[in-house]
């Protein structure tokens, strides 16, 4: 096992370790939605994480090693909702243990680089990797960055909608460098995930109240030689004359 791979375990546990801490301090909020970023590196997932955590950009943002988040609390239908965004590193070497991150996310947006069309085209295999892990509810938002780089462009808009339509996701362009569509980006995945959940929660009360009025009716039992006697209305016996 090589340095870089040992410092990336020890990491991993390391953050484990934290996100155990953060997810026990559930007493002060409703909900906990973990969601993480997808994408190859350097298309912007540190910096769309940075703008919409801290609302923050760097100019000298380096790669991300491993996974690291960041959280931000906000409000949702009147409920505290805490988000817990997951920025995976896009590398391949790193791809076998940012993999297991992706179980127990509730949402996902994968990211490309508007201007780099390779991005755009790996999405279907990210997609793929996501699918193969994550829970098949996982509200997934395609995500095109840099659209400050308009000139630059070499991934049309309705190549991404097409792409976003045919695999049933949502869309939405973003630049964390003018801010522009970032809020709107994040909050789309986190209130869609709300809404899936609190559905969830009232089929799942829907079922329990039915089986609670199924155990209150309870069930007719008839003792041998205690039969009820057919009265004439309920009988099918014929009178004749």
């Amino acid at each position: 096992m090589s340095v870089v791979e040992i410092v990336i375990v020890i990491s991993t546990i390391f953050l484990l370790c934290i996100f155990s801490f953060v997810a026990s301090d559930v007493n002060k909020v409703d909900y906990v939605f973990k969601t993480v970023l997808i994408g190859d590196s350097a298309v912007g997932k540190s910096q769309l994480l940075a703008r919409f955590a801290r609302n923050e950009f760097s100019m000298d943002s380096k790669s991300t090693i491993g996974v690291e988040f960041q959280t931000r609390t906000l409000d949702i239908d009147h409920k505290t909702v805490k988000a817990q965004i997951w920025d995976t590193a896009g590398q391949e070497r790193y791809r076998a243990v940012t993999s297991a991150y992706y179980r127990g996310a509730l949402g996902a947006m994968l990211i490309y680089d508007i201007t780099n069309r390779q991005s755009f085209d790996h999405m279907a295999r990210w997609l793929e990797e996501l699918r193969g892990h994550a829970d098949r509810n996982i509200v997934i938002m395609l995500v095109g960055n840099k659209s400050d780089l308009e000139t630059h462009r070499d991934v049309a808009t309705e190549d991404a909608k097409e792409f976003a339509e045919m695999e049933n996701l949502y869309f939405m362009e973003t630049s964390a460098l003018e801010a522009t569509n970032v809020e709107p980006a994040f909050l789309t995945v986190l209130t869609e995930i709300y809404r899936v959940i609190s559905k969830k929660s009232l089929f799942a009360n829907e079922a329990e109240s039915a089986g609670n009025e199924a155990l209150l009716q309870g069930t007719k039992i008839v003792v041998a030689g205690q039969e009820p006697v057919p009265t004439a209305s309920n009988s099918s016996c014929c009178r004749t004359s």
